[in-house]
C-alpha cells in the first residue's frame, strides 16, 4: 500500500449547516421542554465532529486514546507515528511492525492486541472501512464492534463525532445519564433503558440533545477528543 500524506491534526469543521442544526433545535424544544431549558441555558450549539485523516486513522487514534489522559495519549501516538515517519500507518504496515517496536512506544499489551485486531479486520476485508459513510448506524455499529477494544460505545462516539449522524443516542454513556438525572431532577441516575424511553422523543437529533446534556454538565469542554 502507499503512505499516505500526513494531515494536520485537530482540524474541526461544523457537524451540519446552520439551517440543519436550526431545524434540530426547534424539534427539541417542542418535544422536550425540559431539553428546551437545557439549550436555553447552554446556549448556541458548537457541535463540531473531527474530520481529519481516514476512518482508519481515527479508529487507532480512538484506540490509543482509550483509558489515558489526553496528555498522555497525545504522547504515546506521538511515538508511534514517528515509527512511521510522523504519519498514520497503513494496516499492512502495522502488521508488519515488531511488538517489541510498538510497545516501546508505549502501547500496552492490550492495546495492541486491539490495533492489530483492527488493521487486520481492514487488511481482510472484514471491516469495510473505506466505505463506512454508505453503512447506516446499526450496520457500522455491528461493524465495529466486531473489532475488539471497540465496543458499542466507541462505535456510538464514532458515529458522532466522526461522521456526524444526526441521531445517536448513547445510553450506556454516564455523562448522558447524568445529564438527564439533573435536567429531570430524578433522585437517582437513570438505567440505560429509562435513557431510551426518554431519548425516544428526541428522534431524528438525538446527537443535539446529547450535546447539549454533555455540556450542561462539563461546561465547554472538547467532546472530540
Amino acid at each position: 500500500m502507499t503512505p499516505r500524506t500526513p494531515t494536520t491534526p485537530r482540524t474541526l469543521r461544523p457537524l451540519t449547516t446552520s439551517a440543519f442544526t436550526r431545524r434540530a433545535l426547534a424539534h427539541l424544544r417542542k418535544s422536550d421542554e425540559r431539553i428546551a431549558r437545557v439549550i436555553e441555558q447552554v446556549g448556541p450549539c458548537r457541535f463540531t465532529r473531527r474530520v481529519e485523516g481516514t476512518h482508519l486513522d481515527a479508529l487507532l487514534r480512538a484506540i490509543v486514546y482509550q483509558q489515558l489522559s489526553g496528555k498522555a495519549a497525545s504522547t504515546i501516538l506521538g511515538r508511534v507515528l514517528a515509527i512511521y515517519g510522523n504519519r498514520y500507518p497503513t494496516p499492512a504496515e502495522l502488521l508488519a511492525t515488531p511488538e517489541e517496536q510498538l510497545r516501546a512506544a508505549g502501547l500496552s499489551r492490550q492495546k495492541l492486541s486491539y490495533i492489530r485486531d483492527l488493521a487486520r479486520h481492514v487488511e481482510e476485508g472484514l471491516l469495510p472501512v473505506d466505505r463506512l459513510d454508505a453503512l447506516d448506524d446499526a450496520e457500522i455499529i455491528a461493524a465495529l464492534t466486531a473489532v475488539k477494544g471497540i465496543g458499542r460505545w466507541s462505535a456510538q462516539m464514532f458515529l458522532m463525532f466522526r461522521l456526524g449522524r444526526p441521531d445517536v443516542l448513547p445510553e450506556l454513556d454516564l455523562g448522558i445519564r447524568k445529564g438527564l438525572q439533573r435536567a429531570y431532577r430524578m433522585r437517582k441516575l437513570p438505567t440505560p433503558r429509562r435513557v431510551q424511553a426518554i431519548g425516544a422523543r428526541w428522534s431524528p437529533y438525538s446527537t443535539y440533545a446529547c450535546w447539549y446534556l454533555w455540556r450542561s454538565l462539563d461546561g465547554d469542554a472538547n467532546l472530540a477528543d
